[in-house]
């Protein structure tokens, strides 16, 4: 909770790249969400949050992929503090929020649902309130708020609010990829071909990277055909990422960002800076998961 010693104090959380791994599209609910299969990591790079008290509410949006976001109540990160103000009206005081974009928009990693969930957390710890109904207020603003809000690596469900959490997961070098188009998740859905596929099969003991790559080439992302005939510049992408020699390469999401999984942090390293000298206006880093015990907590 604020206290008087502290009236500026500022709060600054990490909104993490969330990587599907695998993907798979199970069926279609009579209200037209889609059900999904889903296994999720949470990558060391994101966009950041930060909050503090302010005389009145404010908004400012910076960074790389900041530009051309919208700053007014239809952005996620306002519509997250607007929807935990009205669950705790007494104690929601007017706030000065500032969101560095550095993830690229409309992405497939959960770049817009990360910040909303960076932002309902960030808040709680600076208006004290409650943190057990955050993940009913996260779903009400997107079917991936809630896993956004878990944070570690996880089996999501049903439209994505059944959450399964893995205790332990191996450490996944990685190269993110994206080569700056846009990806429309309603229209890629719409473009789906076939909406009742297998769910994910069980999901054994994982203690190598190697174990990884083994269980996810028995899965796959049914969103990738349709995501490839809309945006061709993921199957560069793709194509980019299979030059480095990894052991494999898969699309997040809906795209338009692939990802490679390497043997180890080295590789992956050099394997984004062979890909930033070919194509230097991509969006290209390397990074690796989010682990059980790393902390992207609050900054105070």
């Amino acid at each position: 909770m604020l206290s008087p010693e502290a009236p500026e104090r500022t709060i600054s959380l990490i909104a993490p790249a969330k990587i599907n791994l695998a993907l798979h599209v199970t069926g279609r609910r009579d209200d037209g969400y889609h059900l999904l299969d889903s296994l999720v990591v949470f990558a060391r790079v994101g966009d950041k949050v930060s909050v503090k008290p302010a005389p009145f509410d404010t908004f400012e949006v910076s960074g790389p992929f900041g530009r051309g976001l919208p700053d007014d109540d239809t952005n996620l990160v306002l519509r997250a503090r607007n929807a935990l103000r009205a669950w705790y009206p007494e104690k929601a005081a007017p706030v000065a929020i500032h969101l560095e974009k550095h993830l690229p928009v409309a992405s497939g990693i959960g770049g817009g649902s990360s910040d909303a969930a960076a932002t309902l957390q960030a808040l709680a710890a600076l208006w004290g309130v409650e943190t057990n109904e955050l993940a009913a207020i996260g779903l009400t603003l997107g079917a991936d708020v809630p896993m956004c809000l878990y944070g570690q690596p996880l089996i999501a469900r049903g439209i994505g609010e059944e959450i399964e959490g893995i205790g332990d997961f191996p450490h996944l070098p990685m190269v993110l990829v994206n080569g700056g188009v846009a990806t429309s998740t309603p229209q890629v859905f719409s473009a789906l071909v076939n909406r009742d596929n297998q769910p994910l099969p069980g999901l054994p003991e994982l203690s190598s990277v190697r174990d990884v790559c083994l269980y996810l080439g028995k899965t796959d992302n049914h969103l990738y055909p349709a995501a490839e005939k809309l945006t061709t510049t993921i199957g560069d992408a793709m194509k980019a990422l299979r030059n480095t020699d990894p052991l494999l390469v898969r699309m997040s999401g809906s795209g338009g960002t692939c990802f490679a999984i390497y043997d180890n942090d080295r590789e992956a390293e050099a394997a984004a800076a062979a890909l930033k000298r070919v194509q230097p206006g991509w969006f290209i880093v390397a990074t690796h998961n989010i682990m059980g015990g790393d902390d992207l907590g609050p900054d105070r």
